[in-house]
């Protein structure tokens, strides 16, 4: 065929071209797919997301801080109240409030752990068969460290006891490390104020590697003597009387801030609300038990005040009385309205203070 001549197109090189033209359109009818990954370098994958920077932290518990400013004022009020109340009774009190809020600590972090036993493994060191001994030792070092000591500002290592070569091995110098970051972190909130503060590093305690086989034992009593670094009575801020919803995780800074101040309050009351019926019934102990002769009667009242829970052995062990001067005194009391037998067993009883 020369160059010249017409060309002749048959069905064929006309099929052809019409399923080109049909495809050529529905290609640049799909106009809302990406294209090529190699032409638009915006839709690869993303990377890891980065970490939000520490001023970016701070900022945002300023905030939270600035936007409860009023329940933030009103809640350090009732924690003022409460230390200056246990500042001015009796020693037992910090011991019967530091049992009362680390069996409930207990609850929070899945040991749940009853004041009957706690009473039993911190005064005798008894287990039953089936108690975990590990939990028994956790919630016994809560009540350690709610009931004295120095705070974990001073050292945080040694106030989690991380020093022990058998827990530690190789993890000494790592976890030291995190110790650090936390510790020169909540340093840096150091305009926040305490309570802030507590809540602050309570939330970040996991983020910092902290923590111990998801234990949260560990931040509630750091944050519990944190919140209260100021006061000369109270050991600790209670968190958990009442509820632990206030520990609660989940939402930004400002809501983690809000059901924490709302925990603190509510554990704040009971606790107002505990002192005052133990107030009352060591006047009323005092008042009908003063006939007694003898060292075992106040003795035992004051075992009863410290203690939520006191067995007959507890109570032989703490008064250093006989087991017969004991079992009568308790047996006294029961008649007299004083205390109440918590267990409805023959053996292994417990009693407690009748409010």
């Amino acid at each position: 065929m020369k160059p010249q001549d017409p060309v002749f197109y048959g069905k064929c090189d006309a099929h052809f071209l019409d399923a080109e033209e049909v495809e050529q359109r529905s290609e640049d009818d799909l106009w809302f797919l990406p294209g090529p990954m190699e032409e638009e370098l915006e839709y690869l994958p993303p990377g890891p997301r980065a970490e939000p920077r520490e001023a970016e932290v701070l900022d945002d518990w300023r905030k939270a801080e600035a936007g409860h400013a009023a329940r933030l004022a009103r809640v350090a009020g009732r924690l003022g109240a409460l230390d200056d109340r246990v500042k001015r009774g009796p020693e037992g009190w910090r011991h019967r409030l530091a049992l009362i809020e680390a069996a409930d600590l207990s609850w929070f972090a899945g040991d749940r752990i009853g004041p009957d036993r706690l009473a039993l493994w911190i005064s005798m060191r008894l287990s039953g068969v089936q108690d975990d001994t590990a939990a028994l030792a956790r919630v016994g070092w809560a009540v350690r460290r709610l009931t004295g000591g120095p705070g974990p500002e001073v050292d945080l290592s040694a106030f989690l006891d991380r020093r022990d070569p058998e827990n530690l091995a190789d993890e000494a110098e790592p976890f030291a490390d995190r110790a650090d970051g936390w510790l020169d972190l909540t340093a840096q909130a150091a305009e926040l104020h305490p309570i802030t503060r507590a809540c602050m590093g309570f939330h970040l305690w996991s983020l910092a590697g902290l923590g111990q086989q998801g234990d949260r034992m560990e931040a509630a009593v750091t944050a519990a003597r944190i919140a209260v670094s100021d006061s000369k009575g109270a050991v600790f801020a209670p968190l958990a009387m009442g509820g632990a919803g206030g520990l609660r995780a989940g939402g930004s800074p400002a809501d983690r801030l809000a059901r924490w101040l709302e925990g603190m309050e509510t554990a704040c009351l009971t606790a107002m609300r505990h002192l005052d019926d133990i107030e009352a019934w060591s006047a009323r102990a005092e008042t009908e038990m003063s006939p007694l002769s003898g060292r075992t009667p106040p003795a035992l009242c004051a075992v009863l005040t410290e203690w939520p829970l006191v067995s007959a052995p507890m109570a032989e062990a703490l008064t250093g009385a006989s087991r017969a001067a004991v079992q009568r005194n308790l047996a006294w009391m029961e008649e007299k309205g004083l205390v109440r037998e918590m267990t409805g067993q023959g053996r292994y009883r417990m009693w407690r203070a009748a409010n």
